[in-house]
């Protein structure tokens, strides 16, 4: 499994917000900067997490976007779902149209299922906010660094 510049860049944007969480909105130019995405892709991506119910907009001169949730209630997988589709290592552990005519003989097919199963564990147990935590942390240890 290998996820998109979706995924990855969507998950920055939403840890962007996170960050900023309860301050009001944050400009979608503010989070392509912070976050070195152009505004053009962010602004498909925010479509698509405004869509799934994770982000909304604010209109107006101190308009952008908001989580619609705190951070600790959105789940990695949520956000990696509206991103991209699915998050299956392989089209056999879906449930949808491709799934794989062998899928009841294969020898890998138990294997494929355990993992997927700890994949989807992991990221409904790890939430925004833990993201974010991580990411205020890692900029401290950063700047931290530079200063020394």
């Amino acid at each position: 499994m290998k996820f998109s510049t979706k995924g990855t860049y969507g998950l920055r944007a939403v840890v962007e917000l996170a960050t900023r969480y309860g301050e009001g909105p944050v400009s979608l130019s503010a989070v392509a900067t912070e976050q070195g995405i152009s505004e053009a892709y962010l602004e498909q991506l925010m479509r698509s997490l405004k869509k799934a119910g994770i982000v909304r907009t604010a209109r107006g001169k101190s308009g952008g976007y908001l989580l619609t949730r705190e951070p600790v209630n959105i789940s990695v997988l949520e956000v990696l779902r509206a991103l991209e589709g699915s998050t299956d290592v392989v089209d056999c552990v879906g449930s949808g149209a491709n799934i794989c005519e062998n899928a009841c003989t294969c020898s890998a097919r138990p294997l494929f299922l355990k993992l997927q199963s700890r994949i989807n564990a992991v990221l409904e147990e790890t939430t925004i906010g833990e993201l974010t935590e991580d990411h205020i942390e890692q900029k401290k240890r950063i700047e931290h660094a530079r200063l020394s």
